[in-house]
């Protein structure tokens, strides 16, 4: 916990539900940071301290819920999703945001800490901090503010990660890629789809009748609103790459498989000739040409390689040996 005003700072960490029974604010703004949501008593005295509704405390709990607003009446509730891109295993990390914004107050709710928000305190822990002198609703905008930014980091590695994949279709198709395209499409989608609803969540913030916002904040709530259009935009390209990606695969699947075939006919092409004088010379007939003959045996072994020879430099000549080369 975090309480601020205009004179200083102070920070408080609670371990348990006993720590906070006692404690009265100090100062006149507070940040309320909660990481893990399984300990009952202490959301409990959380929604009992801060006077919050029931079904807020549902959906908090709910990690599933679509990014939303809803107004209360005293606060604000507003839904959204942290997403974050693993290297090692090329997925989609996501994580429920859960905001409370109240006149003197900002509650944020995490399943689990990734340090999205460490920026912001290190803004407000500096001597002389400009956004001391803001309202609360002014953390609210910076809170907010850190998500979207994070979100064009994500939205730019699932971009190199799909141009990645773009490579690999057009060098190396495999059915192993097949899965991570569609693997990325469903990813890609899933990011687009939390992201989408939170342009009416923002427009929602930047409603005149909307009094927890001044209208110097409602300034910076048109620039994030403008930053989560040009994340939308981005993952519009994405799917589009990924939706193209599947045609490349196909067809390069497609030409390498007639490049090996075309060179599969070449080489039977080749030895056709030496089957066919094989052939001849195999039929059980007592008079034929040569049969006798004591060179008769590397006669048709030149036979057979002079037309093997022949039909290769005619191949080579027509550049099919090349192609497949």
């Amino acid at each position: 916990m975090i309480e601020y005003d205009d004179l200083g700072l102070d920070e408080q960490r609670f371990g348990c539900v006993e720590d906070a029974y006692d404690y009265k604010p100090a100062r006149e703004r507070l940040w309320l940071n909660v990481h893990g949501l399984n300990d009952a008593d202490m959301m409990a005295e959380i929604g009992r301290r801060f006077h919050l509704h029931p079904l807020a405390m549902e959906d908090i709990l709910n990690t599933h819920q679509r990014p939303k607003i809803d107004d209360y009446g005293d606060y604000l509730f507003v839904v959204l999703r942290i997403f974050d891109f693993d290297e090692s295993s090329h997925c989609l990390v996501s994580d429920q945001l859960s905001i409370v914004i109240g006149k003197r107050f900002v509650l944020t709710f995490q399943e689990r800490a990734q340090g999205i928000f460490q920026p912001v305190r290190e803004r407000l822990r500096a001597s002389r901090s400009p956004m001391r002198q803001h309202g609360i609703d002014y953390l609210a905008y910076a809170l907010l503010d850190t998500v979207i930014d994070r979100y064009f980091v994500t939205a730019d590695r699932l971009g190199e990660d799909a141009e990645t994949l773009e490579d690999d279709a057009l060098n190396r198709p495999t059915p192993a890629l097949l899965t991570r395209i569609n693997q990325a499409k469903r990813e890609t989608l899933q990011m687009r789809r939390a992201v989408w609803p939170l342009r009416d969540v923002i427009s929602s913030m930047q409603r005149a009748d909307n009094d927890f916002f001044t209208p110097d904040t409602r300034l910076y709530l048109r620039d994030i609103h403008d930053h989560t259009l040009h994340v939308i935009e981005s993952l519009d390209g994405g799917r589009e790459l990924l939706g193209d990606l599947l045609d490349i695969y196909l067809s390069s699947v497609s030409n390498r498989l007639n490049v090996e075939v075309r060179t599969l006919t070449v080489l039977s092409m080749l030895f056709m000739p030496a089957t066919l004088i094989a052939g001849i010379f195999g039929m059980n007939f007592h008079d034929m040409p040569l049969l006798a003959e004591h060179d008769g045996f590397w006669v048709s072994m030149f036979m057979m390689g002079a037309c093997a020879l022949f039909m290769g430099g005619l191949f080579w000549r027509r550049q099919w040996l090349r192609q497949n080369v």
